[in-house]
């Protein structure tokens, strides 16, 4: 069977499955009383363990979690459906239609771009639809309900591409130096208001910083957290091979087991064994 005869198959059968879950007399319970607002943040979440398979680099995860996100669509477009706005069927085609739109060098005869080129080109075409919906602000469109690191670079990027940017990376150091000073004068007062003011600061200049070195914030966080989490299990497994707890241990013994346990590490770019 080919990838068009399954999908004429699995897609309509899922969407019947879902129009099943809601019908309001033999519907699922839970299904029949939920509403946009209340499956929003499974939605998130799905679109995050989708992530998550991609970073652990396992297909078979990153099978299921784009199907659970896939599910999360098609619930949402019942929604829409059942209050008479539009359909599964108007969502593909829109997003077929913008696709089509937004790359004229592959579906029209515009000449062929570049990444960058291509990049600047989508955002332009991104502002004109705004502008025919009446967002004319430079940061109108971007979510409030984005992940505070993510709307932080989207932010940023727009302000950048009207020039309010710092001129190279060396600059946003400099600036992240001053934010350094500024936290570190509030410290002794200790206002928990100024603080986190001064903290707020400190990673939007961070966010900036990976923005002017090709870099995602989120990404690099993730990294980090991965690469945390993996040194960390590492020291309780020595230390498990003592007999020894994390507790028991201290910080002097856990953190000489941690420099032995990063001195063990291939350097970056170099493949875990």
């Amino acid at each position: 069977m080919t990838d068009t005869e399954r999908s004429s198959i699995s897609l309509p059968r899922l969407l019947a499955v879902m129009a099943a879950l809601r019908d309001p007399v033999s519907g699922c319970p839970w299904d029949r009383v939920q509403d946009f607002a209340s499956i929003a943040p499974y939605t998130v979440e799905e679109a995050y363990e989708v992530a998550d398979a991609i970073m652990n680099k396992d297909p078979s995860a990153l099978r299921d979690e784009l199907g659970d996100l896939l599910f999360q669509v098609v619930y949402h477009a019942r929604l829409a459906e059942e209050r008479g706005w539009f359909d599964f069927e108007a969502v593909a085609a829109g997003v077929t239609a913008k696709m089509i739109r937004r790359h004229p060098h592959v579906f029209g005869d515009a000449t062929m771009r570049d990444a960058g080129a291509q990049t600047a080109a989508w955002e332009a075409d991104k502002a004109r639809e705004r502008a025919g919906q009446a967002e004319t602000g430079v940061l109108d469109g971007i979510a409030t309900t984005l992940p505070p690191l993510l709307r932080a670079q989207k932010l940023a990027s727009r302000a950048a591409r009207v020039g309010f940017d710092w001129p190279d990376a060396a600059a946003v150091l400099d600036k992240l130096d001053e934010e350094i000073a500024e936290l570190r004068a509030e410290l002794p007062g200790s206002d928990p208001e100024r603080i986190e003011d001064e903290l707020g600061d400190l990673f939007f200049v961070m966010v900036n910083l990976a923005r002017k070195l090709g870099c995602s914030g989120d990404a690099a966080l993730r990294r980090a957290n991965a690469k945390f989490e993996r040194r960390f299990r590492a020291v309780e497994a020595l230390l498990a091979g003592t007999g020894t707890t994390p507790e028991q241990a201290g910080l002097d013994a856990m953190e000489a087991l941690w420099r032995q346990v990063k001195a063990g590490e291939p350097r970056s770019g170099e493949q875990l064994p």
